[in-house]
């Protein structure tokens, strides 16, 4: 296939890319790695410190980058084709990814595929407004790149109220009556390899969900039935929920964007289920319930309830 980057021809030969996993200390980078290596596609794992790497999984061909310092994200980019495109959540994360998109540029990457945020291009507050200053970055880079917004995660109820579900009973937040079409990170993951190992998704962005929408009274509902007791959702006012944050010791900014990311979720975007999972992989996302079974443990279940 051949991809005009900055006027020049390219030709590109998919079995040979080497790919580039950024952030693969995190939840998505270290996930979509995993699938990588699961299909034997040829990785370049990027990590920040050496005890990062030491965790690092077989195969992953670890190297030690930063998005702050140019010369280690060209030693990282040399030999690579494809790159995997995230950051952590931080107020940085515009400048520090794109960074990345202009290293990408001058070593004419053939393909960037940009973990995103739901909400990007609609909602100008919180992370995903950050995330769609980096998509314009990328489009308009001339580097071809696939977005993906994903919903959020099934994962973070166990990491954000797995701690109050065990010592309370209960979890809180500030949601409302809000439907969210909850995605599994391992369907995450499946699709950033799947668009990694193939050319026919370049120029397309995706909104990534589960296959139901679920209030967090519904999750609760769940739950209750998974641990076998009660467990109930506390619905609190943006300024409670900002309150509770900051008590935690939540630092201001993350507090703020948090809590207008919530108020965004309470609008009701949340609730659109799409079919670009089924799209991409060819099946169907994961549901709730299994994703409950699989995450039983993290809830202090040894096995999960039928």
């Amino acid at each position: 296939m051949r991809l005009p980057i900055c006027g020049i021809a390219i030709i590109w030969n998919k079995e040979d890319t080497m790919i580039l996993v950024t952030g693969a200390s995190g939840n998505v980078g270290g996930a979509v790695l995993r699938e990588l290596l699961q299909v034997g596609a040829p990785v370049r794992s990027m990590y920040r410190s050496p005890a990062e790497v030491a965790k690092a999984p077989a195969g992953a061909n670890p190297v030690i980058a930063d998005f702050a310092d140019r010369a280690s994200l060209d030693r990282a980019l040399d030999g690579v084709e494809s790159v995997f495109l995230v950051c952590a959540p931080i107020p940085q994360l515009v400048e520090l990814e794109s960074n990345m998109v202009v290293a990408c540029r001058a070593q004419r990457i053939r393909h960037v595929v940009q973990n995103s945020a739901l909400g990007a291009g609609t909602y100008d507050k919180s992370f995903p407004s950050w995330h769609y200053l980096v998509e314009q970055r990328l489009q308009a880079s001339g580097v071809p790149a696939t977005i993906f917004r994903p919903e959020t995660f099934m994962q973070n109820i166990p990491t954000y109220y797995g701690g109050t579900i065990k010592s309370d009973l209960a979890f809180y937040a500030a949601e409302r009556n809000a439907p969210i079409a909850f995605i599994d990170v391992r369907d995450v993951a499946a699709v950033g390899a799947r668009l990694l190992t193939s050319d026919e998704h370049i120029g397309k962005t995706y909104t990534l969900t589960g296959p139901e929408a679920l209030t967090y009274a519904q999750v609760a509902e769940k739950l209750s039935k998974l641990l076998g007791t009660a467990i109930r959702y506390v619905d609190l006012t943006p300024q409670q929920m900002k309150q509770a944050l900051l008590q935690a010791g939540m630092p201001q900014w993350q507090a703020d964007a948090l809590v207008d990311l919530q108020d965004y979720y309470t609008e009701g975007p949340g609730a659109r289920v799409t079919d670009d999972v089924q799209q991409i992989l060819g099946r169907p996302p994961i549901y709730f319930d299994q994703f409950l079974q699989d995450y039983a443990a993290s809830f202090g279940v040894k096995s999960a309830v039928a």
